[in-house]
Formats: C-alpha cells, sequence, structure tokens
C-alpha cells in the first residue's frame, strides 16, 4: 500500500454554544476521502492557536507521511525549540488528534482498537450541579440523579461560592469577587444539606479551583472528610504543589489535579510519590491523544486513575478523543461531562451520547466524528475580553481564577 502524506492542515474557529470559542484542526492527506478532525480549543487565546497551526505546522507537516504519530509529535514538539506551553501544545494537539483520526480510518479501526481495545462498553461520567442557592443545587442534583447521572459535581454560587462584591472598599477595581472565608462556611452547608436530602445514593465531587491558600484548604480538606466525597480537586495550584505531600498525610479525601498542567514535570513527582489519587489533564493542553495515553498508561504504574477535563469550552472532537482514551485505558477513574448541545450534535455528527450516566461514543473508523466547515460562518467567534478570570479578594486584590 502506498503511504498516505499530508496535503493540508487547516484552522476552524468557531462559538456555537455559550460564546465558547472552538479551534478545530482539520489534516487533509493526498487521498482526498483520507482526512482527519482535531480539536486545538483554547477559548481565550484561540488567535494565538490558529496562527501557530497556520503559520508554523502547516507548513512543516506538508508532505510528510500522516501515520506517523510519534515522529511527527516530536517533530511538532521540538521545532520551535521552547516548548510546554499552552498555546503550542493546543495547536500540536488539534494535528495529532487528526493524524490518530486518520490512522484509524485508513486501518478501518475506531480509535479506540488502536490505544488497546476497549476495557468497557461506556464510560461513566459525572455532571454538574450548581446554584446560588442550597435548594437550587438541591434541585439540580435532583434533575441529574433522575437522569442516572450518579457522579455529581456540587457547587454554590459558582468556583469561589457566591458574589462578594458588597466588600471590595472604595475604589476598588471591578472583578470576580469572592470571599474564600464564606465560601468554605456555605459549601459545608451545601454538604450536610445534600447528604441529608439524598443520603449515600449518590457520589459527590467538588472543585476548589485552586482560589483558596494552601493552610486554608488543607482545613477544609479536614473537614470535607465526613461527607465521603469521590474527590477534591484542584485544592492548590501547579505552583503550590509541594502542598499535596502536606494534604496526603493530614486528610483521607481523594484529590484530582491536572487541568492547568502543560509540563510533564507537572505531574511526574506527583504521580510518583502517589500524592494524588486522579490526574485530569485538559487533554489539548497537553498536546493530544499521544502524551495522554502515554500519561495513562505511567499514571496506571502508581495506581492512579484518571479523569479527564471535559469543560464546555473542549469540542466534540476533543471530548470524543477523551471517551476513546478512556475506553481503552484500564485505569480510568471517571470522565467529566460538561454536556453536548442539540446544537453541537448538528455541526458535529456523531458526537458522543450520555444515557443512564454513561457516555456511548459508536465503533465507526477513526474518531468517529464529521464536522459541518459552513458552521464556521453562522457562529462566528467571541472576541469580548474574558473577564470571569479576573477574579479578587474582598479588599480588591487579584487572585487565582
Amino acid at each position: 500500500m502506498r503511504k498516505v502524506k499530508i496535503s493540508d492542515v487547516k484552522v476552524f474557529c468557531l462559538a456555537p454554544s455559550d460564546g465558547l470559542n472552538l479551534v478545530i484542526v482539520k489534516v487533509e492527506t493526498d487521498r482526498p476521502e483520507i482526512y482527519g478532525l482535531g480539536c486545538a480549543t483554547f477559548s481565550y487565546r484561540y488567535k494565538a492557536v490558529a496562527c501557530v497551526v497556520e503559520e508554523y505546522l502547516r507548513p512543516l507537516l506538508i508532505g510528510r507521511e500522516a501515520v506517523r504519530t510519534e515522529e511527527l509529535w516530536q517533530l511538532m514538539n521540538q521545532n520551535a525549540y521552547w516548548r510546554n506551553g499552552g498555546i503550542g501544545n493546543n495547536a500540536i494537539s488539534g494535528v495529532d488528534m487528526a493524524l490518530w483520526d486518520i490512522k484509524g480510518k485508513l486501518a478501518g479501526m475506531p480509535v479506540y482498537d488502536l490505544l488497546g481495545g476497549k476495557c468497557r462498553e461506556a464510560v461513566p461520567v459525572y455532571c454538574h450541579a450548581e446554584g446560588n442557592t442550597i435548594e437550587e443545587v438541591i434541585e439540580d442534583v435532583r434533575r441529574l440523579k433522575t437522569d442516572g447521572v450518579r457522579y455529581i459535581r456540587i457547587q454554590l454560587g459558582g468556583y469561589g461560592g457566591r458574589p462578594a462584591a458588597e466588600y471590595k472598599p472604595d475604589g476598588a477595581l471591578d472583578g470576580i469577587y469572592f470571599d474564600p472565608a464564606s465560601y468554605c462556611r456555605e459549601t459545608l452547608k451545601m454538604f450536610d444539606a445534600i447528604r441529608e436530602e439524598f443520603g449515600d445514593s449518590i457520589e459527590l465531587l467538588h472543585d476548589v479551583h485552586e482560589r483558596l491558600r494552601p493552610a486554608d484548604a488543607l482545613r477544609f480538606s479536614k473537614e470535607l472528610e465526613k461527607y465521603s466525597l469521590y474527590f477534591l480537586e484542584d485544592a492548590f495550584s501547579p505552583e503550590q504543589a509541594d502542598w499535596y505531600d502536606v494534604i496526603r498525610k493530614q486528610s483521607a479525601v481523594p484529590i484530582a489535579v491536572g487541568e492547568l498542567f502543560n509540563n510533564p514535570r507537572e505531574w511526574k513527582e506527583l504521580l510518583i510519590r502517589k500524592q494524588i489519587d486522579f490526574v485530569r489533564c485538559h487533554i489539548s493542553q497537553i498536546g493530544g491523544i499521544t502524551p495522554a495515553k502515554k500519561l495513562a498508561v505511567f499514571a496506571e504504574q502508581f495506581d492512579v486513575r484518571t479523569a479527564w477535563h471535559g469543560p464546555g469550552d473542549v469540542s466534540p472532537v476533543g471530548h470524543a478523543a477523551n471517551i476513546h482514551l478512556d475506553l481503552s485505558s484500564l485505569n480510568m477513574g471517571i470522565q467529566e461531562w460538561a454536556g453536548i448541545n442539540e446544537i453541537l450534535h448538528e455541526i458535529f455528527p456523531g458526537s458522543p451520547e450520555l444515557k443512564n450516566g454513561y457516555v456511548y461514543i459508536g465503533d465507526r473508523p477513526g474518531l468517529g466524528i464529521e464536522f459541518d466547515e459552513t458552521a464556521v460562518e453562522k457562529y462566528p467567534c467571541n472576541d469580548n475580553v474574558t473577564v470571569w478570570t479576573q477574579t479578587r479578594l474582598p479588599d480588591g486584590t487579584i487572585h487565582r481564577p
């Protein structure tokens, strides 16, 4: 069989749902019927990612063999000399996923079969329940439970709790204000109410979103022990990684971390030292399927499970990549699932589907996803300044989002 070579690399940017920018990469080959799709979504810097793909990766890749996924990943990763950054990694991811899609189509096999085959028939997921009051959170949990979802992340008032702008001093700058102390107190009350209402019939998760100072996060974790969490997410930021050793020694709450990781050094020591229970990287942020499969196998050696990041600012192509990895990884723990609405299903035929708490994907070759390129004109990108990351403490100090 003759070698299949890359003939073109294209980028499509669109915002079809909730103003969230998506970046889709299409790799074409010298066999016109064979092409691949990948997710390069970095919603808040989408133009920079598109530029890297179009201006730097495209000329690097045209004419090369499409099936050499490992060679091409290493080539892209090293070509700029400086590496392991969010913009470059997402650009690489878009190509890498597309190359796995191509490889699956050439082989006539789903990507999960290329990665070792199914370990399970469907993927258990956790979904998000939230509200501005505890009563609203309870109703959202009830809705998900009725739909068959057993793993539920609960948040009162969003990340960091309910807004606290009324506490800011005169002249303080605009931003998303929150009060760490109130957040901790109200979250504990929320857990009390949810366990009182639903008992142990559901598994509960919670995301600190790295907003607490380390000592406060440690105390908060210890107070959460009695609620038997499935896991507590992002208790500390990557810059505070040394604190995971401290929390491991003092708290029995399972720990999940990873959505901000870019560099293998950020997860390597945490896994080796068994300081976390779930690694939950954003697949495109670490460079795509090629490094993610290696990470899953590495984590398995230390009894750490995967819980890949699956928020709304991941395209259905990216969600599909998560599911293919989940199906083929023995140590898959849980998959975050923000959902794929009707508009996205229309634009991306073949998208994974949620049913009774599990996500399913078909057995079509490759990633199994198609893309309506005309949607780019219908759903232009959102170029507003990102606001939600402009978080502040009650006194107006800028803080991590």
